[in-house]
């Protein structure tokens, strides 16, 4: 089987970048972008059409039609060959390329013939994924048609962009919430407590002849209740501050977290006979927190884990709310799988990855733990790798987080 050309090439690292600075919800977005999905099938007449993105390791279908897939290792796909160039990918008959003649989607249902490809770019040169069209029986695009798909792919691409666009604004606004509820939390506790003791003083006064303290008393409060107005206007109208953490988008908590990475992976452990435990432990486990890039770090590892763990071996994950001087968001991921040696370890930590074979040969492209290096780092976190050879691996990721 002939490999790809080189990710290398195509600076696959800053193409995993690019990927996750979108900081893609893969369970939701779909919503967003189905009828240009749709579109695509009905403009070349084809029964299938699928919008792609590729991680390091998993391919994920954030929209499908005709074809009801959400994942698929990323050394299985087609899209993995499309977004090695800028030009579209056409292959007349997977069926005679010996690169897919035997996978599961050619040799079974729903039995794909024809592909064709285009590649979802940034508009900087970096390739996030595709938007692909494949029929069961030979199929012959037009320009025109081949055209419209350009137009849908672009659509497509700034769907997703303007999807991450309008969650930084919604996360910066909900930010500015906040701020304004401390702020305004700040000024009420001591200035009513400037009320409290006033009041206290004046009716300790009782009726000796202390006008002029009487008078300061009354200055005092009414001063005090002015500053409180003043903050209740702040909180008015269409600043009013929700008590409900579940309205601020960007916010998750340990429950939501642990659901998320269930249905995104739980799939991908099955598809290789593994046990996948994920549980939640402290006394925070309704308290939210901001979820900013945690989808991508946490994935990549699990998808790692799952990768070097043997059919019927075991991925056990933590989360945890750890309050110190700071509150850190805890996550702990164990496999019994192949595990690595110290010169492996080091490899990871000082930004120098290598691919590495999974239990099933799956072919990797030794960025998934450096990507979430990376990013644990982009968010003032730490990253600790324990392992030893054919005896598992253990990560522990801490991220600092400011609590609602």
């Amino acid at each position: 089987m002939p490999e790809p050309t080189s990710h290398k090439s195509i600076n696959e690292f800053e193409r995993l970048l690019n990927l996750a600075e979108l900081d893609v919800d893969y369970s939701t977005i779909n919503e967003k972008i189905d009828d240009l999905t749709k579109l695509a099938a009905h403009v070349t007449g084809t029964p299938i059409s699928l919008v792609n993105l590729l991680e390091a390791n998993t391919q994920w279908t954030i929209s499908n039609y005709g074809f009801d897939l959400h994942q698929m290792p990323r050394e299985k796909t087609v899209c993995q060959y499309t977004i090695q160039k800028k030009n579209p990918l056409e292959i007349e008959d997977l069926t005679e390329d010996i690169r897919f003649n035997d996978k599961a989607y050619v040799v079974e249902s729903p039995q794909i013939q024809y592909y064709y490809g285009i590649p979802l770019s940034n508009g900087m040169g970096g390739r996030v994924g595709a938007l692909c069209v494949m029929d069961t029986k030979p199929k012959n695009l037009t320009d025109t048609q081949k055209e419209m798909l350009n137009i849908i792919a672009d659509q497509v691409v700034n769907c997703i962009q303007n999807h991450h666009k309008m969650k930084t604004m919604q996360e910066a606004i909900d930010n500015l919430k906040l701020v304004q509820q401390k702020i305004t939390h700040d000024i009420r506790g001591p200035i009513g407590g400037i009320i409290g003791i006033a009041e206290i003083m004046e009716s300790e006064l009782g009726d000796t002849d202390l006008d002029e303290s009487r008078h300061f008393l009354e200055l005092i409060k009414s001063g005090s209740e002015s500053v409180l107005e003043m903050a209740d206007d702040i909180l008015s109208n269409d600043f009013k501050i929700s008590e409900n953490a579940e309205e601020y988008h960007f916010q998750t908590n340990l429950q939501q977290l642990r659901s998320k990475l269930h249905a995104l992976y739980k799939p991908q452990a099955l598809s290789k006979s593994i046990e996948l435990n994920i549980t939640t432990s402290g006394d925070e486990l309704e308290q939210y927190f901001p979820k900013h890039k945690l989808m991508q770090i946490f994935g990549n590892l699990i998808t790692n884990a799952i990768k070097f763990t043997q059919k019927h071996g075991k991925v056990d994950i933590n989360l945890t709310l750890v309050e110190t001087d700071e509150t850190f968001l805890k996550f702990k991921i164990t496999d019994n799988g192949q595990g690595m040696d110290a010169e492996k370890i080091n490899d990871i930590l000082s930004g120098n990855p290598s691919s590495t074979a999974g239990t099933r040969d799956e072919r990797g492209f030794g960025y998934g733990f450096q990507l979430a290096r990376h990013l644990v780092e982009s968010l003032n976190g730490d990253m600790f790798i324990e392992s030893e050879p054919e005896k598992g691996t253990s990560v522990t990721v801490h991220i600092p987080t400011l609590l609602i």
